[in-house]
């Protein structure tokens, strides 16, 4: 009797774990998306701008892309697990153009099993008893960091990751019982997250890694991605204005609505991650982490007139590595034509003088090609709207500023067209496609609609089409650029249906973004990872390395081809810029607000640089008061600049531009102007 008592114990024991497996049963592709992977594998080998061979190379991409894609932190696997994966390494392009998809389905599966270990540490076997004074530090840079050998050592390393989070939220003056809460509410949304996953999320990876490893700007949409894409797209339009998307755990910020709160407010961009999201100006923040998106997107949206409130992480920055920003957004509705430039003047002092300043804002390049094609007269159009504001302020200013930053990109015509307007003729961008053939895009109208001073605005936001046009106004030497180094996108995309190639499947299929062609500037320069370097550099907290086209390991390289025949206006010579940035470099040493944007650009690129942080609450209370010391300081001397007379004097221009790179852009314009350039 007690033998057989044994036995079903054993058996129910047994029936116990089998019934948690199903629970997270293991995934596996259908014969659908084997088709589908061929498909996508045979579409960009041929019409890829690179046409780069599906080979043992590319295999090896694909293999470390794909992991890091899933742990990128090495926070899940075990270094046996990754061993046991090595056979895959240089298999993955056999695979891949056969349609054989099980080694991807078997990696997600292991790192699915480990993940749950992980959220079964935190919620049983953590303790939260943390001693906040031990001198110890948690290692944020994953490049420092390889996989452990045992549980042990990934259980010791989460107790680390795990004390940080909560060494956040103590110094957020929660009490302990709140914060283990917080953390395992926190993980058990994860879980949920992670245990939903089904066989076409795991595909969507995994081709989305295989587009990937061509160039970062090629990538695979699933139908139900391409959809969800399109719903998220329409609800941005009522709240901020940014559309959303997952990064691992967080929610990252994948593009900025021009014309958006947003883009208005200048204090949040892409790739920047939200932490944490506050309703009114008092409430209480809710840890986003690990929420899906679709709830993140209810949760920031809102009526119009409504204040939410975020915690964000800046582009570039680890999320470990310090104490996220809070920033305030109004939240509006957002109007098709929030993306049409704006313009304002401002009066500026120099030297007893006084200017009149225009300076038009341009969120997007943009073109309605439908109303075009239909022949309706004023269809919409970035060039046409520029035009008009020309038409209004041209004969009040002395001169113009032109503020493309954040502005990434768009109608490459519309560039085109909107550099017309500032050169003669000849011109704007060389287009090469893969077969090596170059086309121009040409200015043909020889009226210059303006040829006063002229400057334009970029920061690392700007990008594609933005770059274009400033690229094309430097080239010509038309005009000044002032600000940060663009992003550096010198290539081409198009979006192409798989259903076109098999027009007998029924069921809808993904589409493929791939990259057809590269931009060079009318000088022979490819803009891809250059981007465009500005006359006068602002302190930027962006290096190429941390954020723009040259941080994607697989962008496509810079080369240079033939100048085109194009003649400068010559309006800007070195001898000018060199005194120009003689001017600038004073004002970086001598004005309180530069030298203050100076102060917050280091703390940025510190916080970017760091590779590990302490654990200790003393040293992170410090580290953290610090950065807030700084932040107040420059709000405080925002707000005294546009208070003070004796600071409005002394910087020589409007006290209501807090913006200090649109302020320095308009005295680098100032400058310009008194020399009688333009």
């Amino acid at each position: 009797m007690k033998r057989i008592l044994i036995i079903i114990f054993i058996f129910l024991f047994n029936y116990a774990g089998i019934a948690q497996t199903e629970k997270f049963s293991k995934l596996s592709p259908t014969q659908d998306q084997s088709m589908e992977a061929r498909l996508v594998a045979g579409l960009l080998t041929q019409y890829h701008y690179e046409k780069i061979p599906i080979d043992d190379e590319l295999s090896t991409v694909i293999f470390d892309d794909y992991l890091s894609s899933l742990d990128v932190n090495k926070h899940y696997f075990l270094k046996e697990d990754i061993e046991g994966f090595q056979k895959y390494r240089d298999r993955l392009d056999d695979h891949i153009k056969l349609g054989y998809l099980l080694p991807p389905y078997e990696i997600f599966n292991v790192f699915r099993e480990r993940f749950m270990e992980r959220i079964d540490f935190v919620e049983n076997e953590l303790s939260f008893d943390f001693d906040y004074n031990k001198e110890e530090y948690l290692t944020i840079n994953a490049d420092s960091l390889d996989y452990v050998n045992s549980t042990d050592e990934l259980n010791d390393r989460w107790r680390k990751l795990i004390k940080s989070q909560a060494l956040d939220f103590k110094l957020d003056e929660k009490a302990d019982t709140t914060i283990e809460r917080l953390i395992k509410e926190r993980y058990s949304r994860l879980k949920k997250t992670i245990g939903d996953y089904e066989s076409r999320d795991v595909f969507q990876l995994y081709m989305n890694t295989f587009a990937e490893s061509f160039d970062p700007h090629s990538s695979y949409f699933s139908p139900i991605t391409s959809e969800n894409f399109k719903i998220r797209m329409s609800q941005s339009l009522e709240g901020i204005g940014a559309t959303l998307t997952t990064d691992g755990n967080y929610t990252r910020v994948a593009s900025v609505v021009p014309g958006g709160p947003a883009f208005e407010s200048k204090m949040i961009n892409t790739d920047d991650k939200i932490l944490a999201v506050a309703q009114g100006s008092e409430g209480e923040f809710v840890d986003i982490t690990g929420w899906r998106l679709d709830d993140v997107v209810q949760k920031i949206r809102g009526p119009k007139g409504t204040i939410v409130r975020l915690k964000i992480i800046e582009a570039g920055t680890p999320v470990s590595s310090g104490m996220p920003q809070e920033i305030t957004i109004v939240r509006d509705k957002i109007k098709l034509d929030s993306q049409t430039p704006y313009a304002e003047i401002k009066e500026v002092y120099r030297d007893g003088n006084q200017y009149n300043v225009g300076i038009i804002t341009i969120p997007a390049f943009y073109m309605n090609f439908e109303d075009m094609r239909a022949g309706v007269k004023d269809y919409g159009s970035t060039t046409r709207d520029v035009k008009t504001i020309l038409d209004t302020i041209k004969g009040k200013v002395d001169g113009i500023v032109v503020d493309l930053r954040s502005n990434g990109g768009g109608s490459l015509q519309e560039a085109i067209e909107l550099s017309g307007l500032f050169i003669k003729e000849g011109p704007v961008v060389q287009i090469r496609d893969s077969d090596g053939s170059i086309e121009l895009g040409e200015d043909e109208d020889e009226e210059i609609y303006y040829g006063g001073p002229l400057t334009i605005l970029t920061n690392r936001f700007s990008a594609s089409a933005s770059e274009i046009f400033s690229g094309a106004i430097q080239d010509y030497k038309r005009g000044v650029v002032i600000g940060e180094n663009t992003f550096g996108k010198g290539t081409v995309q198009n979006l192409i249906s798989l259903n076109q190639f098999v027009p007998k499947v029924k069921d809808t299929l993904g589409q493929v973004k791939l990259t057809l062609a590269k931009y060079y500037r009318v000088n022979g320069s490819s803009t891809q990872h250059k981007g465009v370097r500005p006359d006068i550099k602002m302190p930027s907290p962006y290096t190429a390395k941390t954020f723009g086209e040259s941080s994607y390991q697989r962008a496509l390289e810079w080369d240079q081809i033939e100048s085109s025949n194009f003649t400068p206006s010559n309006d800007i010579d070195e001898n000018i810029l060199a005194k120009l940035n003689e001017k600038h470099e004073k004002r970086l040493k001598e004005e309180q607000y530069l030298r203050n944007l100076k102060n917050e650009v280091d703390e940025a690129v510190n916080q970017q640089s760091m590779y590990r942080i302490s654990l200790n609450i003393d040293k992170r209370k410090a580290e953290n008061e610090a950065a807030m010391e700084r932040r107040n300081a420059a709000n405080e001397l925002n707000e005294r600049i546009s208070a003070d007379p004796e600071l409005i004097d002394k910087i020589n221009t409007d006290g209501e531009i807090k913006d200090p790179y649109l302020r320095e852009g308009i005295l680098v314009l100032a400058d310009l102007i008194a020399m009688g350039i333009g």
